[in-house]
């Protein structure tokens, strides 16, 4: 089979962070090129008339616009541009106007690496599946409608837990982690993210450092004490 042409991908995004990692994560991913970073709606409609991308990455709150008026800006003028919302809205209101929008996908913040990566393989998959049928029978639209629950493999963190680790809290302390790798947190502060005390915080970080899910290091706070600090391996 020919090699397919890189999907070419529009990153909207105002922190310059997060876009910086969303950059990153798709260059770990083969068959995407980034095309180009948007700051705000309008910058983004420039470059959606100069470049015309396959796949936009979304944010909800832009300084200019909200994120849903670009979505229906993108259906009324670049109907064969897609959408995947990467944002912290989580209000209802947000992603059922985003769904009718007719969006591909919708990641709540902070993402992992391995969401990530799965959004964008299925969105691969459905390009590839539209591209190579002239008919689609009803199998083959349910699952390209993802009716149809296919297996994804993924690395389970609940498997064989020891006893005080709880798999919810502790997804969440990897979240945590993950959304604040440049820098590292304590124990102290993770705890404080997850309204918990810093033993508590500190016991999933050292499981989740010994199944090496994230790494730790020693560093010197203000007054020259060491601390320990983790940090996702992801980023």
């Amino acid at each position: 089979m020919s090699k397919l042409k890189p999907i070419e991908v529009l990153i909207v995004e105002d922190d310059a962070r997060v876009a910086n990692v969303n950059r990153r994560f798709m260059e770990k991913i083969e068959g995407f090129q980034v095309v180009g970073i948007a700051a705000n709606g309008q910058e983004a409609k420039v470059w959606l008339e100069e470049m015309r991308p396959q796949l936009v990455l979304l944010d909800v709150y832009l300084p200019d616009m909200k994120g849903i008026e670009l979505v229906w800006y993108i259906r009324q003028h670049c109907k064969d541009i897609d959408i995947i919302m990467i944002t912290a809205a989580e209000e209802i209101e947000v992603i059922q106007d985003a769904l009718r929008g007719g969006v591909f996908d919708y990641l709540v913040k902070p993402v992992l690496f391995d969401r990530f990566k799965q959004s964008m393989e299925k969105y691969r998959l459905h390009l590839q599946t539209l591209s190579s049928h002239q008919r689609l029978d009803q199998k083959q639209v349910d699952q390209l409608l993802g009716h149809v629950q296919e297996p994804i493999p993924e690395r389970s963190l609940s498997k064989a837990l020891p006893k005080g680790i709880d798999p919810v809290t502790l997804e969440k302390v990897v979240q945590v982690v993950q959304a604040h790798s440049e820098q590292g947190l304590t124990a102290e502060q993770v705890g404080k993210h997850l309204g918990a005390s810093r033993t508590t915080a500190r016991r999933y970080l050292e499981y989740l450092v010994s199944i090496k899910r994230i790494r730790a290091d020693h560093t010197y706070g203000a007054i020259g004490r060491p601390e320990r600090k983790y940090y996702a391996e992801q980023i």
